[in-house]
Parts: structure tokens; sequence; C-alpha cells
């Protein structure tokens, strides 16, 4: 039997210690503080500090993380019937002492894990003080980096000596806010007898799927040695067994016949059953879901219930640098993004953190695949205690913890650390230091083998799977693929053959309206405030650099966003549409990312405000069930669906003008989950004029159009085509009518009403087609200016509107 009272009311906050030359006049010794929350959504809250996501503010703000702080709150407290009361803090970031009625309680050093702390002795009739103190991270990491030694590292920030959101101390796409606070809930629970410390269930599935096996791992805290009781009961089928007095620790065994499998998304039902789990009056109960999952390391191919799949994946980051605004609706709409564009597998990175329980819920639910990074990234981190105690505490804690859900199909140890140390140059710098290496390829392991053996586990991404191979050899394992976007025109992402690329990106900037709620100024390309909001290295310069041969060169801002929009969907359709025509060979992209923590011009699909980009639009169309793709001279037919496709592949060589000069029809099968590779038949592959023509290939509803010069080099006629718009429910309804070729066709409602979305966009029509596309908006919007420069884009308008 057992209580529970959150600790969520009456709190404050006040600066324990500050940098008088950095810390405002204006913040007062004391404010009302929001538990579970941090101390930068409370200041803002206060109207204490300028939101760290808008123009430059972020760069006054750094006093926040230097700082320490304290939480204070009273509450009364009465004895109860109980014989224990804990203190359960499920989240602390990050150095904190934790103290009750002057009694200090705990020192804590890790946002990744939770405590419980016994309390009832120090509790009291009546009022009762209950404080948190946090002494800065940034402080803290840089007394540990100055005890165990200089890593080296992707950034200066000490992130690698502190065990907290790597990314909380700046990246290349976020932000310096470096948190303090009790983010995830604190509360009293009181019980008496027993209680259930850690339920750990192990599922699997034998017998060719015929049969599902729970192994119900129970660890038990008691305030009495008595006999108890241990039932579980799954899909209707129940099991007990009893402990003697004092035993701590039991498995629960059930065995259930013909179990509704779980499937990824696009592969099947996302079946679960609630596993229930009592101890007396104490319940433990969450859905799980039946299914196995293998790995072939070598070849990377993941199998879910015997079945490859293809991943269709999505780096995932956290999604605000201050995790307790990530509401489950938030999480929802972000997910129904991804699966709307067609992926099947979020990655969730090693800078960020281990994610909530409603994100997992939320994959379980939608058939989103998750593979989890153990959050270590682009450093070499100290092996020494008291790190290593806190990796292996944290570790335990979250494998148990994330067990249940069946999206979980990888462990991976680490981003770009074996990497880094093979090929960054670590190891001369590093003079025998420790790294990390003994975490990937020894403790972390060996948790997962012992708590874990249902799922593989991988020591990094890049990976090689065969011993003294270079991390990054595409023959085995993951790649990454950074010099596309750095250094290489993406017409590069054609020479690589890999077996799976685990994160491959080109920058683009955020939505219009997103630029315009975060910067208050002038916006230019080269506006100091627009720059603050591009955190790579160079970043805009590779923008420029990337349009390469493929777009022009931009005259005015609005061409600027709209070609470096446009150019990163283009390059990662390329790169994408190449890795998916290699498979089997090759059997996933994950790419990088699928979205942002603040407005920023970056790698993401779906902005800092959550307005999908171009890219967004790119990715439903090449993560679709059904793509077709000219590679070099054959066109490749990808079936990721159930079913075959068969038809008449219509391949036409056309004038810009529409005349067809040559076509040729070839009879196609593609089974279900294959390639089928077309030659080009001669007629239809060379042009007589290369800037004057192109190729169209359909099978059934899916078309191509493909072209024999980059656009600069096509004797595009000027754009031409007539527009009517008509109100609908929800919005508008836009059709445009060709006159001419309309070369990716787009809208961007969102310069006239900040919540409008598109449905479509990146639509090439020839003369004489039609689209429609709804517009989805509740205000009146003009229609001349909805149909008109700068919302209405193609790339061959006529050049006069970049006057």
């Amino acid at each position: 039997m057992s209580s529970y009272r959150p600790l969520h009311d009456g709190w404050t906050l006040s600066a324990v210690s500050r940098d008088v030359r950095d810390t405002p006049a204006t913040v007062p010794a004391t404010v009302a503080a929001t538990v579970p929350g941090c101390v930068h959504t409370d200041l803002l809250a206060a109207g204490l500090i300028d939101d760290p996501y808008l123009d430059d503010n972020e760069n006054r703000l750094s006093w926040i993380g230097r700082t320490a702080w304290c939480y204070t709150t009273s509450f009364t407290w009465s004895a109860d019937e109980h014989e224990r009361t804990d203190l359960v803090c499920e989240g602390l970031d990050t150095v904190a002492t934790v103290t009750l009625n002057g009694v200090r309680l705990a020192r804590t050093a890790n946002q990744h894990r939770s405590y419980r702390l016994p309390v009832r002795h120090l509790l009291r009739e009546g009022d009762n003080t209950l404080t948190v103190t946090f002494d800065s991270a940034v402080g803290y990491a840089e007394e540990q980096r100055k005890v165990l030694g200089e890593r080296p590292g992707a950034y200066e920030a000490p992130y690698p000596f502190i065990r907290k959101m790597a990314c909380n101390f700046g990246w290349d796409w976020g932000p310096a806010l470096v948190t303090a606070g009790i983010w995830r809930p604190i509360g009293l629970e009181s019980w008496s007898g027993a209680r259930l410390a850690e339920v750990h269930p192990l599922v699997r599935v034998t017998d060719g799927g015929t049969l599902g096996r729970v192994d119900v791992r129970v660890r038990v805290e008691r305030a009495t040695e008595e006999p108890l009781t241990l039932a579980a009961e799954v899909a209707g089928v129940r099991a007990e067994v009893h402990l003697a007095a004092g035993q701590r620790e039991a498995v629960v065994s059930l065995s259930v016949p013909d179990p509704l499998l779980w499937w990824p998304s696009g592969y099947g039902e996302q079946h679960r059953y609630e596993l229930a789990v009592r101890l007396g009056d104490a319940r433990w109960a969450r859905k799980i879901g039946f299914r196995s999952v293998e790995l072939e390391r070598e070849e990377f191919r993941l199998a879910v219930n015997g079945m490859p799949v293809f991943v269709r994946g999505v780096n995932w980051i956290p999604d605000d640098c201050f995790p307790t605004r990530i509401t489950r609706d938030r999480l929802a709409e972000r997910f129904a993004q991804a699966t709307g564009a067609g992926v099947n597998l979020l990655r969730v990175w090693g800078g960020g953190m281990y994610e909530s329980e409603d994100f997992y819920d939320l994959a379980d639910e939608l058939g989103l695949l998750v593979w989890q990074d153990f959050p270590f990234a682009c450093a070499s981190y100290p092996e020494e205690e008291p790190l290593r105690s806190e990796v292996a505490a944290e570790a335990r804690e979250n494998v148990v913890r994330l067990a249940p859900h069946p999206s979980l199909v990888l462990w991976c140890g680490n981003n770009e650390n074996l990497e880094g140390h093979a090929d960054w140059g670590w190891q001369e710098r590093l003079g025998g230091r420790s790294w990390g290496g003994g975490f990937y390829h020894d403790l972390l392991p060996s948790i997962v083998a012992e708590l874990d053996p249902t799922r593989p586990y991988i020591p990094g991404s890049p990976f090689s799977a065969t011993p003294g191979q270079a991390p990054q050899d595409p023959a085995g394992g993951t790649i990454h693929i950074w010099d596309v976007w750095n250094r290489e025109d993406y017409g590069r992402y054609a020479a690589y053959t890999p077996r799976f690329v685990a994160e491959f990106g080109f920058q683009g900037p955020p939505a219009h309206a997103t630029l315009r709620r975060a910067i208050s100024g002038e916006l230019a390309a080269d506006a100091p405030l627009l720059l603050h909001h591009q955190k790579a290295d160079d970043g805009n310069g590779k923008l420029l650099r990337g349009l390469g041969e493929h777009l022009p060169q931009p005259a005015t801002f609005d061409d600027w966003h709209y070609l470096t929009q446009l150019n990163q969907a283009r390059a990662m359709a390329f790169g994408i549409e190449r890795f998916r025509s290699l498979a089997p060979y090759c059997m996933g992209t994950i790419v990088w990312q699928l979205n942002d923590c603040w407005p920023v011009t970056s790698w993401a699909a779906v902005d800092g405000d959550g307005r999908r980009k171009p890219l967004w639009y790119a990715l439903r169309r090449v993560y679709a069930d059904r793509l077709l793709t000219v590679q070099g001279g054959e066109v490749a037919v990808v079936n990721d669906g159930d079913e075959p496709w068969r038809g008449e592949l219509v391949l036409v060589r056309q004038s810009l003008g529409g005349e067809p000069l040559a076509k040729e029809v070839v009879g196609v099968l593609a089974a279900p989950r294959s390639v089928v590779r077309v030659a080009l038949p001669g007629s239809v592959a060379a042009p007589d004029d290369p800037a004057g023509e192109l190729l169209t290939v359909q099978l059934g509803d899916e078309r191509v159009v493909s072209f024999f010069a980059e656009d600069p080099a096509v004797s595009f006629a000027p754009a031409d085509y007539d527009a009517r718009v008509e109100p609908v429910e929800g919005g508008y309804r836009v059709t445009v009518t060709a006159r001419t070729l309309l070369r990716e066709l787009a809208l961007f409602p969102d310069r006239l009403d900040p919540a409008a979305s598109v449905d479509a966009m990146l639509v090439t029509l020839l003369p004489g087609e039609e689209a429609a596309f709804h517009v989805a908006s509740g205000q009146s919007l003009d229609p001349q200016a909805l149909t008109s420069y700068p919302v209405l884009r193609c790339v061959n308008e006529p050049r006069e509107h970049a006057s």
C-alpha cells in the first residue's frame, strides 16, 4: 500500500551566488518558480530576461549558467499509517544539493537519472522546508576538467565532464543556454510492507511468431521481511510467484500463445497489450508489444519479426533547450510530421538525453522505430570517477525504464566518438588518457547484455562491424557523410555505395515567418542578427557555395531564402534517391535532422517554430513506399510496400515546350520490398539539346521529371501560368495551370499568415498541366498576394523579381 504526493507548488527561486559584473541588477532576490521547470523559464515567466530565442538575447544570458540557484518550498505534513516515506526526485539538472528541514539529503551530479531519498525520519508535523540548491554546471564541469585533465573534442565547452545534456552548452545548430532546475516531477511517496522498486519486463517472440514470452524481473524494497506474493498478467495469461521472507528479487514468466505482433509503420499494425504487475496493493502497469528484432551487424540490416526493414529515418535532437516545455501534444505534432514524411525510425542522438515516457509511448503507438544513443557525442570522455559510477547508474536505470517499449530496437554507445578517436587526431592529444572506449566497448554493452538481451547494441556510429577497420568504412556497419555540406557538392553522394548512412545533411534557413518572429531587425543574409541564428562554421558561405551549378546565385534576400531552402531539399532528395536505389545492399538512411530546438538556419526539415521547410515535402516524396529515380543511365523502381508494383514504365524525351521527341514503354514488375533497375533505352537516354529537353518517367500514378542539364544551363521560358484562388473549408484552394513549364512550383503562405501552411510543394508542371494546393489558414488572405512573388515561387520565374 502506498500514496504519492507531488511537491510542485509554492516554489521560489533565488540566486545563491552571482557574478555581479554579469548579473543584471533587475533580477530580484526571489521569484516564483514552476516545478518541473528550470531557471531560464522561471526568469522568463517573471519578465526578468528577454526571450533567449529572439535576436541575440542569448549573448546576454550566459551568466545564468554560471550562477548558483536555490529552489525552496514549504509544505505541511502529518503522520500517516505508513512505515516509510521517500522523497522521489525524477530529474535534477544537474549539480544539486537536496536539503529537508536543514538536513542535507543528497548531493547529485547527473541530469540523466532519478533519486529516491528516505525522509520519514526528517519530516515534521506541520510545516516542512525543502530546498534544492544547484551549483553552476559550467563551473562544476570546468573543475572536473582541471582534475581529470583536458580531453579533445569538437567543441571547447566542458560538457564531457558532467552528465548533462551536451547540447545545452551550445552546438552547431543550438544556443548555449546552460540550464539548472527540478526538470522532472518531485514528490513524497509513503509506503508500508513492501514496494515494487523495479519492474523490468523482457519480451520475446519465439516459434516463428506463434508464442510470446514475457519474463518480468522484479526487485522489491521491504519495510518488513514477511513472505510476499507477486503476480503478473498480460493478454489474459496470469502467473504468480511467492517471495520467501527476506527475498528481494524474483522473475514471473508468462507465455502467450499466438499473440498479435507489433510491427513498424508500413509493415503491419501496432498491437499492444497491458502488462500488469501486483505486489499486495501495489500495482505497476505498462503497454508492451510482442515483436522480435535482429541486426546483421556487417550488412547493418535491421529485421523486425524476421522482416528486413529499410530504414527511412531522421535524427532527433531535443525539441527545446528547456525540456519541460516539450509536452505530449508537441511530441505528437512532431511525430505526425515524421510519419507524414514517410519516416519509420527516429534516432535519438547522443548529444541530447534519454527522452520522456511520452516520447517512447507515442513511438510505440505510431510504429516509429527508435534507435537510442547513450548520451555521448563528439568528444573524448574521461572514464574515471565520479563519471564512471554515474554513467553506470544512468545506463542501468534507463535501460530498465525503456525496456517495455517495442519501438526501441537498438542501443548505440555514442555519436562519432569512435571516429573522433580513430580519425580526428585525438590519440596524440590524449597522451594515453581515457577517452570513453571503456564505456562503449565494455561497460555499456555489459549492462545491455545483462538487462536487455532482447535488443542489439553497437558501440557507436559511425562504426565498422569488422575489427580493425576504420569507423567510416562504407563496406560494413554505418557511416556519416559530412564531406558533402562541409566541402563537396551534393553530387558526391553518387560516389558512395554504403551499407547504411546514419547521418548526412544539408542546411537551409527556417520559414520566413519563423525568421520574422525571431529577428526584429533587417532580414538579410549577412545581417548580424540573422547570422546569430546560424551556428555552423561558415554556414552561410557553405549555403551559397552549395548552390554550385544547381541554382542561380541570389540577388535579394527573398531569393537567398527561397533558393537555399530549395537547394537543401534537392541535396537531400538526391542522396536519399541514390541510397534507396542501392537496396538491399544499402538498408537505411537517417537524415540529419528532423527538428530544431529554436529558430535557426540548420539541417532540419521542421524548423524551430514547428513549420515544415521545403525539405519536409521532398522527404515525403523520396521516403514514399514507391519511388522512381533516374540514376545515371538507369531508372530505379523502388517498391518498399507489401504489394507488387507492376505496369508499363513510360519514358518520354520531350522538349521544354512539351513536344514528344522519343518514347519508350517497358513492362515492369517490382516485387514487394525490392528494387528493379531498368536501363534507359538509347532513344530517351541521350538528348539532342541538353539545354532544351527533359525526360519524364511514369509508372502508374508516379512520375518523375529529369533534366539533362543543371537549372542555370536549361533554356527555360519565363514562367507563365494562370492561378485562381477559391475559399474552401479551413482555408483556400489555389489552382495553378501552366502555360509554360513550371520548375519546382512552391507556395509560402506563412509570408501572409504566420499560422498558414500548404499541403504540397516542389511540383513541376509541364505546359498545360494543372495542380491544386490547399492553403490552411484562418485569416482572410489576399488572392493576388497568394499567387504572386514572393509567396508563389518557381525556379524559372521571371528574373525581374530578383531585381
